[in-house]
């Protein structure tokens, strides 16, 4: 009677939070063009060039150096410190072989920090950037390719008077980034129906780092193999395709052996705040080779990124 009653609990709330999303999603644009302005550029921190981003996007060059059928993507991230650009990059370590099997050939992530900062993310994420990788990092510092975008830039932008801090803070409630609750919500309740395999790759790599909390996996003590996802454990919704916590025990990882231990490395510097990197958001863009965009998404709050699952379902519906 007890195990009915839990259970029947969980599903409320959780169709509580997926009614929520639901209801306010159609306030979310997907309809735009790469960049409202011509001569947007980022610096890649490979080569310390100049990169005009409305090239890289360039199909034909894309074509010239890989095949007819191959996209670019192009993610406009946040500062290094914020979450959004931390699961970014974690998603992005995670889906990379797959991205490129669906013919992903060339991905651009910008970040709003100096080149320093991407760096120092990029590492403690172990995403690989190698003259190999099919990542490009490049720096925007002041955040002006977000913004040529149309990212969202959070809440009070033009009041010049409040203190950047306190926009962030009211952001985190919700205020000029309506997703935010819905995305922190379900990070605790879980998902039963849609998996995010990311989530346990990133947990893997935080402990191998020593970040706490660390006891979310066991891992192989020779090979690093995940043995045990504890998550998988818990009673009635062990078997969930997302299990409750789980992404908030990373976030929480995130959130304190990431961003707040590194702040001083990977923070905005005050030009940058007062250009509103701090509480501007971010999104993505995928282009074919004929310059037609196959995906597109601009983030509605903190927490709420792509989610690169439904990136892969758009490539494979592209490619058949």
């Amino acid at each position: 009677m007890l195990q009915s009653k839990r259970q029947g609990l969980i599903m409320r709330v959780f169709c509580l939070s997926l009614s929520w999303a639901l209801v306010f999603s159609p306030i979310v644009s997907y309809a735009y063009a790469p960049f409202t302005r011509p001569n947007v550029v980022a610096t890649s921190t490979r080569t310390g060039e100049s990169v005009d981003l409305s090239q890289f996007l360039d199909g034909s060059a894309s074509t010239a150096d890989h095949g007819n059928n191959d996209c670019t993507m192009l993610i406009l991230g946040t500062y290094a410190a914020d979450f959004n650009a931390i699961e970014y990059a974690q998603r992005l370590r995670y889906y990379l072989p797959q991205l490129e099997e669906e013919g992903v050939k060339k991905i651009g992530l910008v970040l709003n920090c100096e080149t320093a900062a991407a760096e120092k993310l990029v590492e403690l994420v172990d995403l690989d950037t190698s003259s190999s990788s099919s990542v490009e990092v490049m720096v925007d510092p002041q955040g002006e390719a977000g913004k040529a975008f149309g990212v969202g830039k959070g809440w009070q932008p033009d009041n010049e008077d409040m203190s950047p801090f306190l926009k962030l803070f009211g952001m985190l409630w919700g205020l000029g980034a309506w997703a935010t609750l819905p995305a922190v919500i379900g990070g605790y309740i879980g998902n039963p129906f849609v998996p995010q395999p990311w989530i346990e790759d990133a947990l893997a790599v935080g402990q191998k780092k020593n970040r706490w909390p660390d006891n979310a996996l066991e891992l192989d003590q020779d090979t690093g193999n995940i043995k045990v996802n504890k998550f998988s454990e818990l009673p009635y919704v062990g078997s969930w395709k997302r299990r409750p916590l789980e992404l908030a025990t990373l976030r929480l990882q995130n959130m304190l052996d990431i961003s707040i231990k590194n702040w001083s490395d990977l923070s905005p510097t005050e030009e940058a705040l007062k250009s509103g990197v701090l509480t501007q958001l971010g999104g993505c863009v995928i282009v074919d080779s004929t310059g037609s965009v196959v995906y597109e998404w601009k983030d509605p709050g903190i927490c709420a990124v792509a989610n690169f699952e439904d990136i892969l379902k758009k490539l494979k519906a592209q490619s058949q």
